[in-house]
């Protein structure tokens, strides 16, 4: 009876790694003829087409000089995310669309040998020991790995892939993302050095918006950027540092944090600090660096609006210090200008919901002053209409006019 072409892959899979595995280091030349080789041999004993020959000599090069059968997802622009449930369970997000791919992994060892390939290529350690680490591809793409025993059937790894397009705000108006208004707008805050926090959910665009607003920066200044994983492409500003934290090593020692990458930041000389992501009590250094002359830093986070956003930071420095509420409130208040919260609709579009101002605290509270905010019209075809709208002025100008920059004022008041 014969067998299928996926058979026909594993078998000869297992075959070359193991004929691999008793040789030094080849170049890619040599493993091509290898499976060139084995193809043709294995073709005598079942018929093949040149397509599927094609197919399988691309695939086994895939599986054993590359990321076995994930290079086929990350080479698809279409892909945004790559969810690998254990060996034989992958799903992958296409235009906002999840579905369960056909192709599987040989077996866990294969999908380990990958995990560990990802992982050492940015200096990361995953092992039973450490089951969590957070890595990159080379094109900047973030992966998230979990091995058993915390993951329970088998290694987990989730890859957000980045377009290869490199955005600017001319194209998020275009895919109507944010308003020309609001573009200009947010154009001047950043050379005036409005203190920007971007928050959002789970792919709702944050780096890519940071990403976007770091065109603004002037070429002239000196900008260091912070992150867990090093993902922003951050242009244009050549006296630019980038600074990644690291994991502790197997002994559970040298780990290097984001708060202590701050800290060492303040003391080389920034303009700017950017901080990829704030995810736990380094938010209060974050807070202290936009607070020590660094205007114009920008951070992203994790909330679902930009009211809640700042109850998350607040939450987030009460896990590492003992403060007051009051204290902490007022020193966000200070450090942060300007929350710029972005979302994804039903549609999946991404869009930006919301901008407020931090105008300080009043009994207590933060006080936030909004001055765009998203309105939907209609929905036609599965398709979200609506627009981010001025709905408010700018109270704290002191920073434009400082810097010599006037505010866009709304048509209405215009």
């Amino acid at each position: 009876m014969r067998r299928n072409l996926e058979q026909e892959k594993e078998q000869l899979q297992r075959d070359l790694m193991e004929k691999f595995n008793l040789s030094q280091e080849l170049e890619d030349e040599e493993i091509q003829k290898s499976i060139e080789e084995a193809v043709v041999e294995r073709s005598r004993d079942i018929y093949l087409s040149v397509d599927e020959k094609q197919q399988l000599k691309r695939e086994l090069f895939n599986a054993l000089r590359r990321l076995d059968v994930l290079s086929v997802f990350l080479e698809d622009e279409d892909i945004s995310e790559i969810m690998i449930n254990g060996p034989h369970h992958i799903f992958i997000e296409r235009q906002g669309i999840l579905s369960e791919a056909k192709e599987v992994f040989v077996g866990e060892e294969r999908l380990r040998s990958v995990i560990q390939q990802i992982v050492s290529s940015c200096n990361r350690i995953v092992n039973e020991t450490v089951p969590i680490v957070d890595a990159r591809l080379a094109d900047g793409s973030r992966v998230n790995v979990v091995l058993p025993p915390v993951a329970l059937d088998g290694a987990v790894m989730t890859i957000r892939k980045f377009p290869k397009e490199f955005f600017t705000m001319e194209r998020l108006i275009e895919m109507e993302s944010i308003t020309e208004e609001a573009a200009e707008f947010l154009k001047c805050l950043v050379r005036a050095g409005y203190n920007i926090f971007i928050s959002g959910g789970t792919g709702s665009g944050k780096t890519t918006f940071l990403n976007v607003l770091s065109n603004y920066i002037p070429g002239n200044e000196r900008v260091i950027t912070i992150e867990d994983s090093a993902e922003l492409q951050i242009k244009g500003i050549p006296n630019l540092v980038r600074l990644e934290t690291r994991n502790a090593n197997v002994e559970g020692e040298n780990a290097i944090t984001m708060s202590q990458l701050i800290k060492a930041a303040l003391r080389m000389r920034p303009d700017r600090i950017i901080v990829g992501e704030v995810r736990d009590m380094a938010a209060m250094d974050m807070a202290n660096s936009m607070l020590t002359g660094h205007d114009g830093s920008i951070s992203t986070g994790h909330g679902n609006s930009a009211r809640e956003m700042m109850v998350r930071l607040e939450t987030m420095i009460l896990m590492g210090y003992d403060m007051p509420v009051l204290a902490i409130r007022q020193q966000l208040a200070a450090a942060i200008d300007i929350v710029v919260h972005l979302g994804r609709l039903r549609d999946h579009s991404r869009r930006v919901l919301e901008i407020s101002e931090i105008i300080g605290v009043k009994d207590g509270e933060i006080q936030m002053n909004t001055l765009f905010q998203f309105k939907e019209y209609t929905e036609e075809q599965g398709k979200v209409a609506g627009a981010l709208e001025r709905i408010g002025e700018l109270i704290h100008q002191q920073k434009l006019i400082q810097s010599g920059w006037k505010e866009v004022k709304s048509e209405k008041e215009e």
